[in-house]
């Protein structure tokens, strides 16, 4: 475990390559209006989880349970599927393909979107990706491509079967040049933020959010600071084997990141959406980076209080535990407030 506090707190990061980049959007009253015409939209729960809070030595931990959200086991079913119901209110979506990369639940929202609005799915996955996540891909309805050994791979095939095909890449990244989708998408996710406000008993004195890419990190941040103001503390927990948000903060700059495989392979990913580092830069308080090992266990302690999910879907519970103890320099104690995101359900047994 590593904590990097944040120099570009309330300022963000000046750089050449983050100008022309959008914040993430705050406001989730669209979003809300959209999902309020979908049959299959809910609320997910809020759950308060004391034994996990005592582990940490905080004085309450509140959990938003997204393991439900709209049937597809993931806060994910906010993202793409948003992004292509406002095309279809457009008069856009029917007949077209979107294509994307995905490690599972993205590529999951894309599926279900686009079987929703008379679209076609193309996901591309790397060789890592668990079976088990090709097969419910399909069952969505997604056509299914496996092409290299990491998610920059996939996404890169992506990429080049959109331009040379004509096909609708619909990331859940961004970068120079492509921003208006993934803002969309991200700005889907600020529903369980909303949802999150209503639920809580009061205002969270510290918010743990896992990162891949960053979108949901990017999204929950500006909500929290528009909502409750520069109160709470954020901090953003990544595996210390992608640690592509934490690294362009130390270095100043968007950087890719380096390391092998991680078991939390949701949020494997090498390089930050830059609308999340720009937001994040700007919002949050420290970023935090955790072994396999703390993944694992903040998981199995999870699962242990009823609230089994992936070392990906626990990482904010893993990256708060890996914390006890040691947690001073973010201002955490018996008095805390906590608010995590359990992100996604557990995997089936093989």
């Amino acid at each position: 475990m590593e904590l990097l506090l944040n120099p570009f707190r309330g300022n963000g990061l000046d750089h050449p390559a983050l100008v022309d980049i959008p914040r993430p959007a705050e406001d989730p009253s669209g979003v809300l209006a959209l999902l309020s015409r979908c049959p299959e939209a809910g609320e997910t729960p809020m759950v308060s989880a004391p034994d996990l809070a005592h582990a940490a030595g905080v004085g309450a931990l509140w959990v938003k349970d997204e393991r439900g959200r709209m049937g597809l086991g993931s806060f994910k079913a906010l993202g793409a599927a948003h992004v292509i119901a406002r095309e279809a209110q457009q008069g856009l979506a029917r007949g077209r393909t979107y294509v994307t990369a995905s490690a599972g639940n993205h590529g999951l929202s894309v599926a279900a979107g686009a079987r929703a609005f008379g679209a076609t799915a193309r996901v591309y996955i790397a060789r890592t990706v668990p079976e088990s996540f090709e097969a419910t891909l399909r069952a969505q309805g997604a056509d299914v491509r496996r092409e290299g050994a990491d998610y920059e791979a996939s996404m890169a095939a992506a990429a080049r079967a959109a331009e040379e095909e004509g096909l609708e890449l619909l990331s859940d990244s961004s970068w120079p040049g492509y921003v208006t989708r993934p803002h969309v998408l991200m700005e889907g996710y600020l529903a369980l933020m909303a949802e999150a406000a209503q639920q809580l008993p009061g205002a969270p004195t510290h918010v743990f959010l896992q990162a891949g890419v960053g979108g949901l990190a990017g999204a929950a941040a500006a909500f929290v600071r528009a909502h409750w103001g520069a109160g709470p503390k954020i901090c953003v927990v990544e595996p210390d084997y992608a640690p592509a948000l934490a690294g362009s903060i130390a270095a100043g700059a968007p950087v890719a990141a380096e390391g092998p495989v991680s078991i939390m392979g949701r949020l494997d990913c090498k390089e930050p959406s830059l609308i999340a580092l720009k937001g994040l830069a700007q919002d949050a308080d420290g970023f935090l980076t955790i072994t396999e090992a703390e993944a694992a266990r903040g998981a199995a302690r999870a699962a242990g209080a009823g609230l089994a999910s992936t070392p990906s879907g626990a990482a904010g519970i893993a990256g708060l535990l890996a914390l006890a103890g040691q947690g001073a320099v973010l201002d955490l104690g018996p008095a805390s407030r906590v608010l995590v995101i359990l992100s996604e359900m557990a995997e089936a047994p093989a």
